[in-house]
């Protein structure tokens, strides 16, 4: 599954927002590319000695935390124009020694750099990240995986203490024990440049991974079995490559924006929407009474994932017959799991929603009962949703997990009166510009910032 979007350490200058709700929205917006692409191809980017320019880069702070590590170890970076393009030119050597741990320490991505570093240095160091506040997701898949290349990892004041055996068995197959976002990426990573065919099984078949693969192709390393759970990796010792990629659209953003549409009774069009990657959600709210009109399919930017555009249109919902829960892509993605916690608060009816990935997440979405609705956590895992609910204005501190958190926001487009969500920062570390796009559909939003 993916990792926990939390972010363990905030940002010294807080952001609150000021929303007037019970505003129609209207009109048009376009979905950003994928962080969790972004995130994974600039780390791959390691494994390349040329130059990498990514297109259209979502400018969030995910992505600059990870530019600030890559920085710190002599990774040259520029962003070219308005448009999100991104180069990244790396030195002959990377200075591991100066490692930003500060940024390290504030995303969980950091663990990817570990399946490139471990080609070129025998010897290493990285920052772990912070304490996860949505309940401890274990580092041991990751390890699984990449022992098959020769890497042991220990841990003690807050690094990773890596070393890498010389003279190891070829791989060969390894099976994943949690079929993890980023844990396939790591083994897909390591695999990228071993001499030899690595066949990696029970993989995750997500997005990111998928944008993963197409990227390492450019670079000439021949992946078969992208887009299902075995995933074989011909890998190429030495890569040197000018290489231009644009990754696809980001499918957690659009249904964010969807969702958006869905509660507050809007007839809005979400453009450049990954349709393989949200088609459950779409079944699971057509079921609940949902009406969308949706447009031709065309292709993204990287020439392999499928686009289309959505008309959402106001819609009499209904709960789901059945809970509402998670799987591993093909199934509903677990970051998408938050939105229905608020589409069910708008449904006639009562709906279970069971979030077994995370240990305390479903309790950040009590948080919407300061805004009117009825979610009853039964435990650290499930919630009872009932609905629908008088919508009312309030004043709320934001959640650190990054989901939760822009659900509440969006609950606060549907309360009449003004709400206040206080210390949003951790919006900004998935999510370009927000505030912004929303306000050019009609959302009165008004940024300040204080104590």
């Amino acid at each position: 599954m993916s990792e926990p979007e939390i972010d363990p350490a905030p940002a010294s200058a807080p952001i609150h927002l000021r929303v007037r709700g019970g505003t129609t929205l209207s009109g048009s917006i376009e979905v950003k590319t994928s962080k969790n692409a972004g995130v994974a191809l600039l780390c791959a980017s390691l494994l390349n000695k040329g130059t990498t320019t990514l297109r259209r880069v979502a400018r969030i702070e995910e992505v600059n935390r990870i530019l600030r590590v890559l920085a710190s170890m002599g990774v040259r970076h520029r962003w070219l124009g308005t448009e999100g393009d991104l180069e990244i030119t790396p030195p002959e050597r990377l200075d591991l020694t100066r490692i930003d741990a500060d940024a390290a320490r504030r995303t969980r991505s950091i663990i990817m750099f570990l399946g490139p570093l471990l080609h070129d240095y025998p010897e290493f160091e990285l920052p772990f990240a912070g304490g996860c506040e949505l309940g401890d997701r274990t580092v041991e898949p990751h390890m699984v995986a990449l022992r098959r290349f020769g890497l042991s990892v220990e841990t003690s004041h807050g690094c990773y203490h890596a070393s890498v055996k010389e003279g190891v068995d070829d791989p060969g197959t390894i099976v994943l024990t949690e079929r993890g976002d980023t844990v396939t990426e790591n083994a897909i990573l390591a695999a990228a440049r071993y001499p030899a065919a690595t066949t990696i099984r029970n993989a995750s078949c997500n997005y990111m991974v998928q944008d993963l693969c197409f990227y390492l192709e450019r670079l000439g390393v021949h992946i078969e079995g992208t887009g299902t759970t075995t995933i074989t990796v011909h890998g190429r010792p030495d890569i040197d490559v000018e290489v231009d990629y644009a990754p696809s659209e980001d499918p957690i953003e659009a249904w964010s924006l969807i969702t958006a549409a869905i509660v507050t009774e809007s007839e809005v069009t979400v453009r450049r929407v990954p349709i393989e990657f949200v088609e459950i959600e779409l079944a699971c709210t057509e079921e609940m009474g949902l009406r969308y009109a949706r447009g031709p399919e065309y292709l993204a930017a990287n020439g392999r994932t499928r686009l289309v555009d959505l008309t959402v249109s106001p819609s009499r919902l209904h709960a789901p017959s059945d809970k509402i829960h998670p799987m591993p892509f093909p199934g509903l993605n677990i970051d998408n799991l938050p939105f229905f916690a608020l589409i069910a608060s708008c449904a006639e009816g009562s709906t279970l929603i069971h979030d077994w990935v995370y240990e305390n997440r479903a309790i950040y979405l009590t948080e919407l009962n300061r805004l009117g609705a009825r979610v009853r956590l039964l435990d650290p895992h499930r919630v009872y949703v009932d609905g629908p609910i008088r919508w009312s204005g309030t004043e709320v501190v934001c959640p650190p997990a990054l989901r939760p958190a822009v659900v509440l926001l969006l609950a606060m487009l549907r309360a009449k009166g003004t709400s206040v969500l206080r210390h949003v920062n951790v919006i900004h570390r998935g999510y370009e510009q927000l505030t912004e796009r929303l306000q050019e559909l009609g959302a009165e939003i008004e940024v300040f910032w204080g104590d």
